[in-house]
């Protein structure tokens, strides 16, 4: 599994096995599924089921529950293993003799006799004992919460929790057999990267052990079991999504935690806030924020591995303006965190006037600090979706190095769709992400751009408008011509209407979109319709270029826009699929 998930890395290091060459994924994990059933079916004192590894977590499941929630245990529904913890823990005054033959019934697999020994025995105010060390930790912690209430939101983390998991999974509605519960938990323990952990946890019950397996067992071997858990901690080296790419339909929690700007008169809005979570199997509708309410649950069908979020509000109320800066979501099941850098304005009037904003996602590391995590979250981030100018403080960024940050932009696509399909993980962080080509070429627009008029900010998508008119005058002359185009020039006519027209259905799409994220679809669009190499030479050479950019920029500087075409010419050999979250409806 691990030089399968490894490929070329694996190879390098001297692993050439030729029997694992083609061995999907899938079928990897199916047979670390069987080896594991194999493994806790071996030397059972009775079967309980078609799964001997779910039969197990169930029954430590229940042996938790009882410990945790202190409930009255009926006997109608122990189980056998968990009869025998009960017997063991708490009917202290029964004879040793008993113990034996209690002992005896459950290695024999007598568990009718058992059953009805227990009947005999008044349980119904029987308790397990609680651990003493969480419940202290447990009252310690509501007290302190109670005492401080934080000001900015924060997410805390999931706990590792093996009954939480097996909770988990058997709330999965559309899983119905036994083996199928122990393939889903083996998956999400391994997506998680907690199965050898979580083996550790279920192994470390001894009565438990006792009580299930006979002595000769492989799980009461030592040695063995240690050596095999050793073998399954290899696997947190690489990771997996099988859980989540495999259960497309089940139903997930998704907690999202918004960190406005902690300038007072940016941090809330009177406005009626919404969000729309994107991922790769599927996106949500509108989701309210609530007023006031930074942190909410929703629950909706599996979305895959989150790419984008869309924020917005309808402008209304006294203050509708807000600012956000990033925003967190978190699968609830397989604790996947991702962030979503924002750092600007949400409202009419402030920034360039959007009340919504598409931010594109990037998965946090699962041993990413917790506290450090917070706090970059209640900082403006570094590169804002979209960005907006540098402040005065920030040192400039140079030609060569803008040319090289567009270089690894566009060889970072490149080597996209050179990868297996299976590894390529997302083009929209590629496209839209942070240094991805959307920012590396605004920084290529803004390099020399006379953004300043008249006490007037100017924004990108001002001038690709003014430019779209340019064209569309040259268009109504050559109409008005009695002469027939020449062929030369019959290229030039047709990059001027695509221009035209993919400028012209971005102004019109939506009243909420910004200048900023206009720019964004309009760069989006142009590289899927290969268009972003043939428009730049027209673009040069208008009268609209000549006025709004200095000399010394990369649209009024031959060389450079000759290395603009040669490099963005290399992306039309590609066939750029968009999501639908970054289309925003524009029909093609």
């Amino acid at each position: 599994m691990l030089v399968e998930k490894m490929g070329q890395e694996a190879v390098d290091l001297g692993h050439n096995e030729i029997s694992i060459t083609g061995v999907e994924e899938n079928t990897l994990i199916a047979s670390l599924c069987d080896l594991l059933e194999r493994v806790w079916a071996h030397g059972l004192q009775s079967k309980q089921g078609k799964s001997a590894l779910w039969s197990h977590l169930v029954s430590y499941f229940e042996v938790e529950e009882c410990k945790s929630s202190g409930k009255p245990i009926d006997p109608n529904f122990l189980t056998p293993a968990l009869a025998w913890c009960v017997l063991r823990k708490r009917i202290d005054s029964r004879s040793e003799p008993f113990w034996n033959i209690g002992l005896l019934l459950v290695k024999t697999g007598a568990l009718s006799t058992l059953v009805s020994q227990l009947t005999n025995i008044d349980i119904s105010n029987l308790t397990l004992e609680a651990d003493p060390v969480s419940n202290y930790k447990e009252n310690n912690g509501k007290e302190r919460r109670k005492a401080k209430t934080p000001e900015m939101p924060t997410l805390k983390p999931l706990p590792i929790s093996l009954v939480n998991d097996i909770k988990n999974v058997q709330a999965m509605t559309e899983i119905k057999t036994d083996i199928g519960y122990a393939r889903a938990w083996v998956r999400l323990a391994l997506e998680k990267k907690l199965l050898h952990k979580h083996l550790q946890k279920l192994l470390s019950n001894q009565d438990l052990l006792r009580s299930s397996y006979k002595r000769y067992a492989f799980l009461r071997c030592e040695d063995e079991k240690e050596q095999f858990l050793y073998h399954l901690l290899t696997l947190n080296a690489v990771d997996y999504f099988c859980f989540t790419n495999t259960f497309t339909s089940t139903i997930i929690p998704y907690r999202v935690v918004v960190f406005p700007s902690r300038k007072l008169s940016a941090s809330t809005t009177s406005a009626n806030a919404w969000i729309i979570v994107a991922g790769t199997l599927g996106e949500t509708k509108l989701i309210p924020l609530p007023r006031q309410m930074l942190e909410i649950v929703f629950q909706h069908k599996n979305l895959g591995i989150l790419t984008t979020l869309r924020i917005g509000h309808d402008n209304t109320g006294i203050s509708p303006k807000w600012m956000v800066e990033h925003i967190l979501v978190r699968n609830e099941i397989s604790g996947h965190t991702y962030k979503f850098p924002c750092g600007r304005w949400l409202g009419r009037g402030v920034d360039d006037g959007s009340t919504e904003r598409l931010l594109v996602g990037e998965m946090i590391p699962r041993d990413y600090d917790t506290e450090e995590l917070m706090e970059t979250c209640r900082t403006p981030p570094r590169c804002r979706s979209p960005s907006v100018p540098r402040r005065p403080s920030e040192p400039k960024l140079t030609i060569p190095e803008i040319q090289q940050m567009l270089g690894d932009a566009v060889n970072n696509i490149v080597k996209y769709y050179y990868k297996p399909e299976k590894e390529r993980g997302s083009l929209t962080i590629l496209l839209c992400g942070e240094l991805g080509l959307v920012y590396c070429l605004e920084q290529v627009f803004l390099y020399g751009f006379k953004a300043k008029r008249f006490f007037r900010h100017v924004y990108l998508w001002d001038f690709f408008v003014k430019v779209g008119a340019h064209f569309e005058a040259l268009l109504q002359e050559d109409e008005g011509a009695s002469s027939p185009v020449p062929r030369q020039s019959l290229e030039h006519v047709l990059v001027m209407r695509s221009y035209c027209s993919l400028v012209e259905k971005i102004d019109n799409a939506s009243c909420s979109v910004g200048k900023d994220g206009k720019f964004q679809l309009f760069i989006c669009f142009a590289a899927r319709d290969h268009l972003l190499h043939r428009m730049l030479l027209h673009i040069a050479s208008t009268s609209v270029t000549s006025s709004m950019y200095e000399e010394q920029s990369f649209l009024r500087d031959p060389n450079l826009v000759t290395f603009l075409v040669q490099i963005l010419e290399s992306l039309s050999d590609f066939n750029i699929v968009l999501e639908t979250s970054l289309t925003k409806g524009i029909e093609s």
